[in-house]
């Protein structure tokens, strides 16, 4: 972040803080929900959830930007009485600032700088948000002063540490391959795959992106690809006789929502329903949002190097991948409109299992919990492991007809261990007794 723009934001922290009486008025986004729950991590993990959809950031983009968020709220709470080592920002807190603040504004910095059109509504939140803290701040020095000027300072260089990672960069000239199983443009868009610099995005803990990149896809004239292939064409084609309505709601219901949106809600709940603590929900939705982008970035890698054809493409050319057990179909479309880029490894079950992968460690494998998506209201999906839930992600991306088996099986097994590895680097107990 440039020194003006931290300033304004530090302008814009005191001024919310100063009328923070007149301001926190019903209307702001966190009236409600503070009053019920007085963790306000999760009350602004809410909230960061709330603005991506404002903004409707591509599920690709938005687990980036949660992890900037989540990770400078992590280092904002744990850098007063550190119990861990940092994601980035070295604990350096003044004595007596309030951790509560301190993830207040650590998170509404993070979330003005990255979205400085939605500024308006995020000081009112700020407004209610310091309101259920104590109200009107006693100056400077108070504890609440002095917790948001530390987490509006972790907000800045975290901020600033990731506009330099390379997401925003010119992606690399993309060369349209010509070969059997090469990805070519699908139905509803043109034009090279997005997102690219995914795959050489500055990892949050991972050494780089290409660091748990899986085999590849099976060769298309053997009997996994094979079988996978025919699943896809039988239960993923928009006129499937055999999917049944309950296997397309699965389609539409893990399709229709982002992963970051899904499994924070998920992280909420649990951390609600298991009574984290400020730090330890700090920790854990640091780690869902940090493995979730993690494991985007490595999916990416792998969708860039192995540069693999989606199931609408490989069905059309069948007659070209030298297998005789698959039969070629022009005119065969998939269920949902295929997401624009390669195919291999699916992004959404790597994502989901690096998630998953952290909640289990938290909270056991053997867990209910409930899945919602804001994509089909009143449905939901409930499970007594995460184990399950990954099953049917994998399900719901066959079942829409843009990925094969194979896929969302590599996936979730590098998503798990991009996960393994974030828990191994990052966020580490450094005294004998976690608080």
């Amino acid at each position: 972040m440039t020194t003006m723009k931290c300033r304004f934001v530090l302008g814009a922290l005191a001024v919310v803080v100063a009328m923070t009486g007149v301001m926190a008025a019903p209307g702001g986004r966190l009236a409600t929900i503070a009053a019920a729950n007085p963790n306000v991590v999760i009350d602004w993990n809410q909230t960061l959830l709330t603005t991506l959809a404002t903004a409707n950031v591509p599920p690709p983009a938005s687990m980036r930007l949660g992890a900037i968020v989540q990770a400078a709220v992590f280092d904002a709470v744990n850098g007063i009485e550190p119990h861990y080592t940092p994601i980035h920002i070295a604990p350096a807190a003044p004595d007596g600032a309030s951790r509560p603040a301190a993830a207040v504004g650590a998170a509404y910095t993070a979330l003005v700088s990255l979205f400085p059109s939605q500024k308006k509504t995020l000081d009112a939140d700020l407004a209610a948000s310091l309101e259920e803290l104590g109200g009107r701040d006693d100056g400077p020095s108070s504890p609440i002063s002095l917790g948001l000027s530390w987490g509006d300072a972790v907000a800045a260089q975290m901020v600033a540490w990731r506009s330099t990672d390379g997401f925003s960069s010119a992606p690399p000239p993309y060369v349209f391959g010509t070969s059997p199983g090469d990805w070519q443009p699908t139905p509803g868009g043109s034009g090279p795959p997005k997102f690219q610099t995914l795959a050489t995005t500055t990892p949050f803990a991972l050494t780089s992106p290409s660091q748990f990149r899986p085999a590849g896809p099976p060769a298309m004239t053997s009997a996994e690809y094979t079988r996978d292939f025919n699943e896809v064409k039988a239960f993923g084609s928009a006129t499937s006789a055999v999917r049944s309505d309950y296997q397309t709601q699965t389609a539409k219901f893990w399709q229709l929502d982002t992963p970051t949106d899904m499994w924070d809600r998920v992280a909420d709940t649990l951390a609600q329903e298991h009574h984290l603590n400020l730090l330890k929900t700090a920790r854990l939705l640091a780690f869902v949002n940090v493995a979730e982008a993690d494991a985007s970035f490595a999916v990416w890698d792998a969708k860039t190097t192995f540069n693999f054809w989606r199931p609408v493409t490989a069905i059309a050319q069948a007659a070209l991948d030298g297998n005789p057990d698959t039969t070629p179909d022009a005119g065969w479309l998939p269920l949902l409109v295929t997401p624009y880029f390669q195919e291999y490894p699916s992004a959404h079950s790597g994502v989901s299992s690096a998630a998953v992968t952290v909640l289990e460690s938290f909270f056991g494998n053997s867990v209910d919990f409930t899945v919602t998506s804001n994509g089909l209201s009143g449905v939901e999906r409930s499970f007594t492991s995460f184990s399950d839930a990954i099953a049917q992600v994998a399900d719901a991306r066959v079942f829409a007809g843009f990925h094969f088996r194979f896929s969302c099986n590599d996936a979730a097994q590098m998503g798990a261990q991009v996960a393994n590895y974030a828990e191994s680097v990052v966020m580490q107990p450094i005294d004998d007794e976690e608080e």
